[in-house]
């Protein structure tokens, strides 16, 4: 089976019901949403449970037309929202990864519509740390999650925000901006400040559709008002037009001198499938250059294509490391729903491109390096997360400086139904070594707060300065953080995540491979 595919999700999209959590607390984490389930009254026993295939398409309101995926009619024909229900029980029952852990008192007609019914169809366990160990269960509107999957081009004002604090007093911040974009080229830095956002002001301001809209612009050419305040204090109200934005998720590929050596660093913000040619361009700059170390800042890399991942993950290691050695292996429930053979579950460190933004078949360069710090934090996800685990797996050394990562080892096989896409774990990923339980995160091996005074890749940056002091002396720096960076970091020992995205944008994808024998 080919490996990866995000579907295009992991391209940078538009926030789906973006910034409710302006009025509420940050994201989710990479999780599904904050909608709470409805109430259960208490029942001994739930609704019986049927194959999924004899109710798939029975719909409430069933759909007309071509499936622009099959380009074949709809299979929808009219049903009810109860037998979409009963297909969401049995195809949780025939594909959930734990399966065996869903309560068996839920009874569907408590539950105003299947969306609802999905909410609690999933594991109420807890991680060691309490936290729910499945807190990415989501859906989307099939239509909206095609158009978004399939664009590479998003509307926008080409900075990503961080949300140092989502509830009032409101505390938003420019993480980073894309190069060449309307952000940009009003030279909004790292640590900008929003004020206001057409006269409403951003901390305490009521008007949160208001915030909302002029966030979110819906067409190229909408313009807003943004009052900023830099980093130095200075403020000024610029005018913001909305853009066609191009991600660039390799950026600042630099080597700094250190007493040690060479030292590589790299931004490495998304797995899209333009980051193949990017790695792959990077990777060979910092060879040439005879780096010793390198640094590769993933702190809000949400995840993408596990093929990206691989690629990577071999570029940094050695030959002996990555040859014929596992960089990812997919872990399904007891009953193998898509009778997938280990060969088919495995994805081996590519030695060659894939072929997303570069001829396949290309053969790939090399580091050989038996050390890598990462840069991350609670933004830090699902892919990206695979790359920690998978060198870990080899022996590679991967020191961590910044926070926890947000504990993602899992992925999906979307199903739609009824024009309703579904998104239920069927897979933990797990590395050379068979580990895969990282459902917590990856524990920092020196904890330092996000530093927003100083732009990514400056050696002065809190982050980097740490990794530098790091890889030079084996020893984390002494901490000195102001209340600020306190507040921060208590934020992300909690594991909140600072950017505002979609769950799309935080998934790991595979194909469904074609069904073994049996």
């Amino acid at each position: 089976m080919r490996g990866v595919r995000m579907l295009g999700a992991a391209r940078r999209v538009m926030v789906l019901a973006a910034l409710a959590t302006l009025a509420a607390c940050g994201g989710g984490g990479g999780g599904g949403g904050i909608s709470l389930p409805l109430a259960v009254p208490a029942a001994t026993t739930g609704d019986p449970i049927v194959a999924s295939s004899t109710v798939a398409g029975q719909c409430a309101a069933p759909r007309n037309g071509i499936d622009p995926d099959t380009g074949a009619a709809f299979p929808d024909r009219q049903g009810s929202a109860e037998t979409e229900k009963a297909w969401l029980r049995g195809w949780i029952d025939e594909t959930y990864l734990w399966f065996d852990e869903v309560p068996t008192n839920l009874v569907a007609a408590n539950y105003t519509t299947p969306i609802d019914y999905f909410n609690v169809l999933k594991t109420p366990a807890l991680t060691a740390s309490g936290r729910p160990k499945d807190r990415f269960h989501f859906t989307a509107d099939t239509a909206t999650y095609r158009a978004l999957s399939q664009s590479d081009i998003d509307v926008g004002y080409g900075f990503e925000l961080a949300f140092l604090s989502a509830a009032p007093p409101r505390d938003v911040r420019v993480a980073f901006s894309e190069p060449g974009s309307p952000a940009a080229q009003q030279g909004i830095v790292r640590g900008t400040k929003l004020v206001t956002i057409d006269g409403i002001d951003v901390a305490a301001g009521s008007d949160v559709n208001g915030l909302n809209a002029a966030l979110n612009p819906a067409t190229v050419g909408e313009s807003h008002s943004f009052t900023l305040r830099a980093p130095d204090g200075s403020e000024r109200t610029v005018s913001l037009a909305a853009a066609g934005i191009t991600r660039t998720p390799v950026q600042d590929v630099k080597t700094l001198s250190t007493a040690s050596g060479p030292v590589g660093y790299m931004l490495f913000n998304d797995h899209l499938a333009t980051a193949e040619a990017q790695l792959i361009a990077a990777i060979n700059q910092l060879k040439g250059a005879g780096i010793s170390d390198l640094v590769i800042d993933m702190r809000y890399n949400g995840g993408g294509y596990l093929d990206v991942a691989s690629e990577l993950a071999y570029m940094v290691a050695s030959p002996a490391a990555t040859n014929g050695t596992v960089f990812e292996r997919m872990q399904f429930s007891s009953k193998n729903p898509f009778h997938v053979t280990t060969a088919q579950a495995t994805l081996p460190f590519y030695s060659t491109s894939r072929g997303y933004s570069t001829p396949a078949g290309q053969a790939l360069p090399q580091l050989g390096l038996s050390r890598v710090t990462v840069l991350t934090g609670p933004d830090t996800c699902s892919a990206s997360e695979s790359v920690i685990n998978s060198l870990r797996g080899v022996g590679v050394t991967v020191n961590l400086v910044g926070g926890a990562t947000c504990g993602k080892p899992y992925g999906f096989f979307p199903q739609d139904n009824c024009g309703t896409t579904y998104f239920a774990i069927q897979f933990q990923g797990v590395n050379q070594q068979g580990f895969g339980d990282y459902g917590d995160g990856f524990a920092p091996t020196c904890a330092v707060a996000d530093d927003f005074d100083h732009a990514l890749g400056d050696p002065a940056e809190g982050r980097l300065a740490a990794a530098l002091a790091l890889q030079g002396s084996g020893a984390c720096p002494t901490a000195s953080a102001s209340k600020a960076d306190a507040a921060r970091s208590k934020a992300e020992v909690g594991g909140t995540p600072y950017l505002v995205r979609s769950p799309v944008r935080e998934i790991r994808l595979v194909s469904p491979p074609a069904a073994g024998p049996g």
